[in-house]
Parts: structure tokens; sequence; C-alpha cells
């Protein structure tokens, strides 16, 4: 389970869809319907592009036919040509349904891209039974993020950041060369262009959902954002971070002592919601010290304690911390993993791994110090013979320029989408609160500035943000949470009906189909005290 996980995040995962309401005028026929074969070959001029490209063509089209709940559907992959001609092309692809709603949906990628996601997928943080967007008649489209990465590579997967062309497309550029490419190809096939458009996905796909609410604000109108990584490169010296301490001799806490502190903060905080269920809901109230599991002479006695150096490293993997230097992006550090308040450091898949960060490098070491190790390569150093794992984020020597730039291409932090609200443009954030890859109290911090910046009652009017107790990265957890959002984002978007006492239910098949209130942040769900604990009508959303 846990390498299936990991591959999630490693490859693109159909986990950021972005809703785009277009200009009046952009439903206009720029000619007459192609049909589906005929685009093969078809050229993409680079002036339909908003940012430079060599253009782009077809490279095949053909018919679909029905299966399942997705009926006929034509899908039509393309590449887009860079500019510089030692970048590799951006590959897209673009399902065109028979039965189609009138509508475009991009889904983003996830870790450092290099596939293009599967169309045939549905949002994140769903599997409520709901169709899938291809399935509903949505025109769904993804990118590679202009680089491809061959199955089995994923240990070099940042490979392609040695060039800037590449490099620059992955932070965000081919994002919006993508979606101008499929409002081409869609209004050639249908002729005419959607109008609207979503925009979803998670993890590094969240990242990039933000990222074409803050860059391109009148591209795509409705946005769910989950689990975003917005603050990318930020989260990568994290990464680095988290290396360093784990590498520590004794530092590293076996996978029993990983459940021993699991547990261990179950037991203390899972009653603080008025239920035990094996949920914390209150995540910020939970107040877990990890010396009461001390071996009793600090030294390493085996899989029942924990020895004063592992106890430090799991207090250094839950804090803040501040790097002490000036970020181009404006960012000094980062909040911590909650290790010490609910998220799982080993049960499922994507915590610490199973053994320190250590050559040769394999996923039984932290998901952290893989991708670390490949940020520090390629994206820092650009020498493919750069031992990462030996490469301090705090104290970064002659790389604290070249790290200060990554963070201001890479880090999508402007707080200020006054544009996008204006556009009518709606954002809803989603994450879990057991997260062990990227932190729910980053996503909070975000979501606090944009709220200091534009104001409560402006933010209020096309902002939302969830997190969802026990909830992990999107995959299994105390809490594997599952919503329809989408439906939710179109009556927003289109009808101007915000969400009102959404409910999320646990899609574990163990759990029964269990529901919860779906809170707004910075709520949480409080069991009244009568009625069934299962059931989302027996909990109020409350404030610590």
């Amino acid at each position: 389970m846990r390498s299936t996980l990991v591959r999630a995040l490693t490859a693109p995962v159909v986990a950021v869809l972005t809703l785009v309401l277009l200009p009046a005028s952009s439903g206009a026929a720029t000619g007459p319907p192609v049909r589906c074969e005929e685009l093969a070959e078809l050229a993409i001029p680079a002036d339909v592009l908003g940012l430079p490209t060599s253009g782009g063509r077809v490279t095949g089209a053909k018919t679909v036919p029905a299966a399942g709940s997705i009926g006929v559907y034509c899908e039509v992959d393309a590449e887009l040509f860079p500019v510089d001609p030692e970048a590799p092309n951006i590959e897209i692809r673009v399902a065109l349904p028979a039965e189609w709603n009138g509508k475009g949906m991009m889904f983003g990628g996830g870790g450092y891209d290099g596939a293009i996601p599967s169309l045939t997928a549905d949002v994140p943080f769903s599997g409520t039974g709901a169709d899938v967007p291809l399935a509903r008649g949505f025109a769904v489209f993804g990118s590679d993020s202009g680089h491809q990465v061959a199955p089995g590579d994923l240990l070099n997967a940042g490979a392609f950041a040695m060039n800037d062309e590449a490099l620059r497309n992955f932070a965000a550029d081919a994002l919006k060369k993508t979606r101008d490419a499929a409002m081409f190809l869609i209004d050639r096939h249908y002729g005419t262009k959607p109008s609207h458009s979503y925009f979803a996905g998670v993890s590094s796909g969240g990242r990039e959902a933000l990222a074409v609410a803050q860059r391109w604000p009148r591209d795509f109108d409705g946005v769910l954002s989950g689990a975003p990584a917005w603050n990318a490169a930020t989260l990568d010296l994290f990464f680095g971070h988290m290396t360093e301490i784990l590498k520590r001799p004794g530092a590293f806490p076996s996978s029993e002592k990983q459940k021993l502190v699991y547990d261990r903060v179950m037991d203390t905080c899972d009653g603080d919601d008025g239920v035990r269920d094996g949920v914390i809901s209150d995540e910020a109230g939970c107040d877990f010290d990890p010396k009461v599991l001390r071996c009793e002479d600090g030294m390493d006695r085996g899989p029942n304690c924990l020895s004063d150096a592992q106890i430090e490293a799991v207090r250094e993997l839950s804090s803040p911390i501040e790097w002490g230097y000036k970020l181009g992006s404006g960012e000094r550090g980062y909040p911590g993993l909650p290790f010490l308040s609910g998220a799982d450091m080993g049960t499922f898949g994507l915590g610490i791994g199973s053994r320190p960060p250590s050559r040769p490098l394999d996923f039984t070491a932290a998901f952290a110090a893989n991708f670390w190790d490949q940020w520090a390569k390629y994206f820092i150093t650009r020498n493919p013979d750069f031992d990462g794992l030996a490469f301090d984020p705090k104290k970064p020597g002659k790389w604290k320029k070249r790290i200060s730039e990554l963070t201001e291409l890479q880090d999508i932090n402007n707080p200020d989408l006054t544009e996008f609200a204006e556009a009518g443009g709606k954002l809803m954030l989603v994450h879990g609160t057991a997260d062990p890859v990227v932190s729910h109290r980053s996503t909070g911090e975000y979501y606090e500035r944009i709220r200091a910046t534009m104001g409560p009652r402006a933010a209020s009017q096309f902002l939302r943000m969830y997190a969802i107790p026990g909830m992990g990265h999107g995959g299994p957890a105390a809490f594997w949470g599952g919503w329809d959002s989408l439906t939710a984002l179109e009556r927003w978007t289109e009808k101007g009906i915000a969400p009102q006492e959404p409910v999320v239910t646990d899609i574990d098949p163990a759990s029964d189909g269990r529901t919860r209130p779906l809170c707004e942040y910075p709520r949480w769900p409080r069991y009244n005290g009568l009625g069934d604990p299962d059931r989302a009508e027996s909990f109020t959303c409350v404030r610590s």
C-alpha cells in the first residue's frame, strides 16, 4: 500500500479541478465543428497560447466507446513545442464527450508530475458514488506539466529541472499553455468554447489550482484545491529539515515506535471531541508530550519506549521552523506536521518511512527525503552527483541565492485574489488534519492571509476552507473523507448558492459509511452527547 501511495504522490494524479467562467464573447464559434478523427494532425498556432511557445500539433485523435457510466468521447493527444529546443514538449490530452454539458474541466498533477493524469478519474476527496466529471459531460483535459518521467524512475523524477523552460513550465507556466490549447481544441471540435470550466487537484495539483487562481484569475472561476503544497519550495526546505532530523544517530523511531506514538496520541486526545471514534477532531487542541514515552534512562530500550534522541526528533518534526535567512517568496518557515496531534507517521504509508534516510535511497525511507534529494540535486545545484542527504537547508552556504530564487518561482503565495473574486471566481480549499506530507496548518495560514488581505467579508463571498479531521493526504486514513465537492462548486459558481452545512463521508468500507459535518475552518465537529456517533447530525461545528 505504501508504494502505491508514494507513486500517487510522485506521479501526476487527477487531484485538482478548476472552473473557469469565460468572457461573454468566448462562446462565439470560430468555425464549423470538426469531427473527432479530423482533429488528427491539426496545428495549434502559437498565437492562441497566452505564454511563449513554438506552437503545437495534435498527435492523435480517436473515438473511445462508452464504458460504464462514461459515454462515448473523443480522445485527443497533442504536444506543445518549447521555445528552447533543448526543453521537452508539453504533452496534453483532452477528452471531448459526445454528450457535452458545455463545460470544461482541467485536472492537476502531483509530486514532480511527468505524466498526463487520467481523464476518466474523479476529483479529489470524492468517492461518494457521484459520477466522475467525464461521465457528467465535462470536456476534461490535463498535461504532464512540461516533461516526461519514465515509469519506474521516480527517484529521478525531478531531473527535468536542469532546464530553465521545463522548470518554469512545472512551476506554473504549463498550466496556462495547457488550458489555452485545450480551449482551442474544444472550440474546433464543438464550434464553441465552454461556458464554464473548472480546475481541481491535490498536493502539487492543489498548488497548481492556486496558481491558476492567482496568476490567471480570469481563466478559471471555480477552483478546488486539495491538500495544496502552495509554498512548494518552502515545503521542500522543510523536507530537507526532516531529512536532517531523521538521519541523526539514534533519532529515527522504528515502525513499532511510530505506532506507539500514534496510539498514545489517540489515547490522549481522541475523546476531546466528545466521542472515542479513532479520530481527533480538535487537532489544534491536542496537547501531547512525547516525554511520557521516555525510556527509563533516555537510551533506546526497545519498541515500547522512546529514547531522548527520538523524543527530540518527533518534537521537531511536529514543530514550526524558521530558516533564518531571506527567501524571495517572502516565506520565513514552515509550521511542522501534525505527528503529535493525529497524523500517523507510518501506518497509512506516507509518513517517515521504515528506515533512516541513507544511501542507496529508496522508498523505504521517508517520502520527504526522496523529494528533498531531487530538489537539492536538480533544482538547487543542478548537479546529478550532488548528495542531497548531506545538505542542511538551515546552512545553505553558497546556495542561499539560488534557494531564494526558487521560492520566488515555485511558492504560490499571493493572498490578494481580488481580480479572481471580481471575475466571479470561487475557491474551495480542502485539507485533512492528519496529513503526514503537506501540513494543513500551512493551508490554514494561507487562508488567513487571504482574509487579512481582502477582509473577512470580501473573502467569504468567494472562499471556503474545510479541514477534515482524521483525513490524510488523500488515501486511507483514520477518516477517509469523501464528498461531492464538484456539485457544490458548480452550484456556488453558476447559481450563487454557497455550500450550506456540507457532509463528508468516511469511504473506508470498514467504516460502514459514517458521516461528519464538513466544518468550515477553523471550526471542528464536536459530538452532541446524544444520537448515533456515526451520523453527522449528532455533531455540531464549534471553535476551540
